[in-house]
């Protein structure tokens, strides 16, 4: 996905454990953990607004865009099912 989710450098430079932030914005640490790792589809305002408030930072700072970033394949289910491109005739 070309978004890319800067939570860690943020974390960083506060120098801020992941629990103690999760804490602070009112989410569980997998859920920060999720979205901290860019596999998160979304984020609520409400949540990227927690965020900038614990974090004394702006959207910006959480959130960029990398038109040439590699997207991660989505998961095709059970690897050893194969469909069958055979006819269902006779």
């Amino acid at each position: 996905m070309p978004i890319v989710v800067d939570v860690d450098v943020m974390l960083a430079r506060r120098k801020m454990a992941v629990g103690v932030l999760a804490e602070r914005v009112g989410i569980t640490p997998a859920n920060l953990a999720v979205l901290k790792n860019g596999r998160a589809k979304a984020v609520r305002f409400a949540t990227l607004e927690a965020l900038c408030a614990a974090l004394d930072c702006q959207p910006g700072d959480l959130l960029r865009w990398e038109p040439d970033a590699p997207e991660e394949p989505e998961p095709s289910g059970d690897p050893t099912t194969t469909r069958s491109t055979a006819s269902p005739r006779g």
